[in-house]
């Protein structure tokens, strides 16, 4: 369909910002079928010269509808109106449906999904078809990495994170999983079962994955900020390596103090012991900024950070990289070479398009806005219940619920019997007794399914 003409007025003695405003009579007119499937919005510009308002304004109306699930970019094709099967039109009307049905997908809470936006992305696209239009080679990709992606990422960390490092201090590999499985394969060089010690709660996904690559796991109980140093004191033996979330604890969400890093350090680097450093989700920061990483602080101890584009981009693409250094990373190099890479060249190309056309660090702008968003849905939502104590909202894609008086495990089954899928906090337990609370994901859905979850969410627990 061509544009559609949207009988628009904003009123500027309004309190409502204009964006706001602008927002909701677009969401109205799609609501009541003014705006129907398919149907593209004029341009921006247009719009923004029409309204005598600035471009900026229908730019940020546009995003916030696009989060909700109403619009869909398609580029030089225009922002179109997208179906919804929770929005009934008008001439569904005299045939009502409840809004859950069995025959609807589930709404996904279970934490760690991002939102699919990037896949919508104009430069997302140019940097696959710049990446396909390569001249191919009959060579397999290094086994570290190519270098245009590891100079690429080694640049990206030095903004978003303030590392310095070279591209010789990154390995490129096929997400968490397999920079765990690396590090496990490099620490049995020196011994046949490595002890790795783990947050408790923690990553329970790590936990497999180096059990299955042959360590032997130990587990350590950590508070909200992570685990302290002189706990390490108590150790009936010394670990290998130690596994840590120190920038947003996973799960309960908070960071490991500066002098706690330091300490660890110092321990580490006493003892020969390998950090390592899962920095999963730093990017998306929420009120404060996040504290340096390990692996920038100064020390004679080996660490190994570990990222993703899992979380910034999407786990779809199972590619991250380890930043390493000391004997440690020499010892991780020479595993890789060992191995081979798992990640297609044709990956690594088309990323390193992206990053350096600026395309990563726009997206992560985009998405840290589109979360805060949503996580201040679910404070809105959930956060005035005297019930309810919600924690590891700092940062990242997920929040903690606790709550006394129902047990966590019953109300996610009733919960997904409703059509809500989330994960209990004692699921990321191992040796401690476990906390009564639910960890559920705020990335993935989009804002109209969040509200309709966490609707449901506080209906159980006031009994309904």
């Amino acid at each position: 369909m061509g544009e559609t003409e949207l009988p628009l007025t904003l009123d500027r003695n309004d309190p409502s910002p204009l964006t706001a405003q602008l927002a909701d009579q677009l969401r109205k007119a799609i609501l009541s079928g003014l705006l129907r499937p398919d149907h593209t919005l004029p341009a921006t510009r247009r719009m923004a010269s029409e309204l005598g308002i600035s471009r900026g304004v229908v730019v940020r109306a546009f995003e916030q509808l696009a989060g909700e699930g109403f619009l869909e970019s398609h580029g030089a094709g225009g922002t179109r109106v997208v179906i919804r099967p929770d929005v009934q039109h008008p001439s569904a009307k005299e045939r009502p449906v409840p809004l859950i049905q069995d025959s609807r997908p589930i709404i996904d809470l279970t934490p760690g999904r991002p939102s699919g936006t990037p896949f919508k992305d104009r430069q997302w696209h140019t940097a696959w078809r710049k990446a396909v239009s390569e001249q191919g080679t009959t060579f397999l990709p290094p086994a570290l990495g190519t270098d245009t992606l590891r100079t690429a990422v080694a640049g990206h960390l030095a903004v978003s994170r303030g590392l310095d490092v070279g591209p010789e201090d990154v390995i490129i590999t096929a997400g968490t999983s397999d920079a765990l499985h690396l590090a496990v394969a490099a620490l049995r060089s020196r011994r046949e079962r490595p002890r790795i010690l783990v947050e408790d709660p923690g990553y329970p996904t790590a936990r497999r994955v180096m059990a299955a690559a042959g360590a032997v796991m130990e587990t350590v109980p950590i508070d909200e900020d992570g685990l302290r140093v002189s706990q390490l004191a108590t150790l009936e033996q010394l670990p290998d390596a130690v596994l840590i979330t120190p920038s947003h604890q996973y799960p309960l969400g908070g960071r490991m103090p500066v002098q706690e890093r330091l300490d660890l350090l110092n321990w580490a680097a006493k003892h020969g012991v390998l950090v390592l450093e899962d920095d999963y989700d730093s990017e998306f920061r929420h009120r404060r900024m996040p504290l340096p990483a390990v692996a920038s602080l100064p020390s004679k101890a080996d660490v190994a950070l570990l990222g993703t584009f899992s979380k910034t981009l999407s786990p779809w693409l199972r590619c991250g990289y380890l930043v390493v250094r000391g004997e440690s990373g020499q010892a991780l190099k020479a595993m890789r070479e060992d191995l081979d890479t798992p990640v297609p060249g044709i990956m690594q190309s088309a990323l390193t398009h992206y990053i350096q056309a600026g395309g990563l660090s726009r997206h992560i702008t985009r998405a840290r806005r589109e979360y805060a968003h949503r996580r201040a849905l679910l404070l809105e939502r959930l956060g005035a219940r005297p019930d309810l104590r919600i924690a590891a909202l700092d940062g990242g894609l997920h929040a903690v619920l606790r709550f006394q008086g129902k047990d966590a495990g019953q109300l996610a089954d009733e919960a997904l019997r409703r059509g809500v899928r989330m994960a209990t906090l004692a699921a990321y337990y191992v040796d401690r007794r476990p906390e009564n609370g639910l960890v559920i994901g705020y990335g993935a859905p989009s804002d109209l399914q969040l509200t309709m979850a966490l609707d449901i969410i506080a209906e159980l627990l006031e009994g309904r």
